[in-house]
């Protein structure tokens, strides 16, 4: 005879308990109300974010059976160790947890300075280690065919150059039209120098001083904001202490690191 508990309710009938799971960020799950599905990127008061693979974001409440997991519903709850690590590398790529990084391709991407390298590693570091891409400065491209040539680019050791100061008709223009290796790529920003690259509105300044050719650029930019001048090096340190990631830079020099990256790793075609 079938046995029933005292409110009557068969027990196929009653609500089985359903497992816990922390929201751990880049965990994937399922809203089955909406159908909406993506991974956490935050959980606060009560409610989760989510992201799909388009970029789409969904804030849901954390209710008990509120979430699908491979299948199997499951209740939602609060990550035990403390706030949710980032999703999102200082690129904006999608963080990949614990990832080691790849050992180093044959291919290099070349900028012109050690504060054009220190940025870009800022940025895109974590994206770089993942790729295996060696970042190198070159204190200045005057030389750059022969570097090039030296270097000796192929389809399993891509080039990627970036230049300062790129822009129709200057000498970096001339330089890089020099270059005519399939296998080696150069582009560059219209700035005189990678400072100019990081938006003002970080720096809390209204807008890059204008200096007279002739001039160093970098006195003349501390000169006219009031920084000190004996040392840009500092002065350089400070702004890039600033830079958080790819929102606090111009997305002249965006494009063109993403572009190196894609053509060194291959993934942008050949």
């Amino acid at each position: 005879m079938r046995q029933y508990s005292a409110d009557l309710t068969p027990p196929w009938k009653k609500p089985q308990p359903v497992p816990e799971v922390p929201a751990d960020p880049g965990l994937v799950v399922e809203e089955p109300g909406t159908g909406f599905c993506g991974a956490v990127i935050d959980c606060e008061a009560g409610t989760v974010t989510l992201e799909d693979r388009f970029g789409k974001r969904r804030v849901f409440p954390m209710e008990p059976r509120g979430f699908l997991l491979e299948g199997r519903v499951v209740t939602l709850v609060r990550p035990a160790s403390g706030p949710a690590r980032p999703t999102r590398t200082a690129s904006g790529s999608v963080a990949v947890p614990r990832a080691r990084a790849r050992v180093a391709r044959a291919g290099r991407i070349y900028v012109e300075g050690r504060h054009d390298a220190e940025l870009v590693e800022k940025v895109w570091g974590d994206d770089l280690r993942v790729e295996g891409v060696v970042v190198e400065y070159l204190e200045g491209v005057d030389d750059l065919p022969s570097i090039v040539s030296d270097f000796a680019p192929g389809p399993d050791a891509r080039l990627g150059v970036l230049v300062d100061h790129l822009v129709p008709g200057s000498k970096e223009w001339r330089i890089a039209e020099a270059v005519t290796s399939e296998h080696a790529l150069v582009v560059g920003h219209p700035y005189i120098d990678i400072w100019e690259a990081v938006k003002p509105s970080s720096l809390g300044i209204d807008g890059w001083p204008r200096v007279p050719r002739g001039q160093d650029w970098k006195t003349g930019v501390c000169r006219a904001l009031g920084w000190p001048t004996e040392n840009t090096g500092a002065v350089w340190q400070a702004i890039l202490a600033r830079v958080h990631s790819y929102k606090d830079l111009q997305p002249e020099l965006l494009g063109r690191v993403e572009e190196l990256i894609d053509f060194v790793t291959g993934s942008g075609g050949a």
